[in-house]
Formats: C-alpha cells, sequence, structure tokens
C-alpha cells in the first residue's frame, strides 16, 4: 500500500477490487479552505473507459506491479500476435482484444512496449508514428475543391486513411499511430 502523494503520469492503480486503472493525469490541489485532496483522470486497462477521480490526499492506494518490456511484433497466428522480447528472446502471445484497433499500424519487427500483470498482456504501445506503404489509391483528380483535398488510401497492413491527393500508390508515408493522420510523405 502507498499513499496519493506518490501517484505520478503512467503508473497503474488497481481500485474497486482489483480493477486496474493507468494514471492518464494527476493533479495536488490545495484549497484556501478544507482539506487537501487528489485529482486524477484514470483509464481502466482492460475496457479503455476513462473517469475522474478524486482521493483525499494522503489516503492509502494500492500501486499494481506492471512489467513493461520493449518487445518486437513478429507475426500473427490468427488467434493471437506474437510479440518477442527483444532482451531475453521469449515469445509471448498477445490476444487480438489486447491489440485491438492498433493492428492497423503494427508492421513485422515493428518495436512496441508490452505490459504485462502477473504474466497476462494487458496493453501495447505502439511509437507515436510509423512509415506504412500505400498499397492502393485512387488517382488524385485537380479541381472539385477550394481548398486542399484528401482522398482514402489502404496501407500495407489493411487500413485504410486518408492522404493528399497527391500521394500514389506505392508511396511510404508516415501515419500518427494515436489518431491514423496522414503526417507527410517518406522519402
Amino acid at each position: 500500500m502507498a499513499s496519493t502523494n506518490d501517484i505520478k503520469n503512467g503508473t497503474t492503480l488497481k481500485l474497486d477490487h482489483g480493477v486496474l486503472w493507468n494514471v492518464l493525469e494527476f493533479q495536488h490541489v490545495k484549497p484556501g479552505k478544507g482539506g487537501a485532496f487528489v485529482r486524477t483522470k484514470l483509464k481502466n486497462v482492460m475496457t479503455g473507459k476513462i473517469v475522474d477521480k478524486t482521493f483525499n490526499a494522503g489516503a492509502k492506494v494500492e500501486f499494481a506491479n506492471v512489467d513493461r518490456s520493449e518487445m518486437e511484433y513478429l507475426y500473427n497466428d490468427g488467434e493471437a500476435f506474437i510479440f518477442m522480447d527483444t532482451s531475453t528472446y521469449d515469445q509471448i502471445p498477445v490476444p487480438d482484444t489486447v491489440v485491438g484497433d492498433d493492428k492497423n499500424f503494427l508492421l513485422e519487427n515493428t518495436k512496441v512496449t508490452v505490459a504485462t500483470y502477473e504474466g497476462n498482456p494487458l496493453y501495447i504501445e505502439l511509437p507515436p508514428a510509423v512509415e506504412l506503404e500505400i498499397i492502393e489509391t485512387d488517382p488524385g483528380v485537380q479541381g472539385d475543391r477550394s481548398t486542399g483535398g484528401t482522398k482514402p488510401a489502404t496501407v500495407a497492413t489493411g487500413a485504410t486513411i486518408q492522404v493528399p491527393l497527391f500521394i500514389t500508390t506505392g508511396e511510404s508515408v508516415k501515419v500518427d499511430t494515436r489518431n491514423g493522420d496522414y503526417l507527410g510523405r517518406v522519402n
């Protein structure tokens, strides 16, 4: 058990009968009247639900010991995504439900951070941006717009993103992994 004074961004708390919550934001508040408290924004590790929770300053909370290790994505065997620990070369399967929409930006040999708790994978963290090849897109047509337009394009992972009209099939682009936005061409 630790105190709310030890809460930091990125730590994982065990609350409400063993439910794991990641701390996204925290703020120690000392109002002029009344006792101090800690305001937090928490994300449920399993469901992804985000809630605001307030703790009294100095209250006892339980921290979960979450192991975060750098791993390399190897392949998908149809049931799970197989990752290899880059330091021990151990391979672990991560279920499709844990990877979720991140599979849209996951190419083989991509280095990611995998968080595990008691040997079970909780979530993966992709790099902020990845380079993906455009495998299919329509040719851009000039005109019919007042500002720069976009068009859908399918990338090597099978995901569809919006790219500017000048992008053609076969080019590599940089994509933001948090929201799927086009960031630019890769030379």
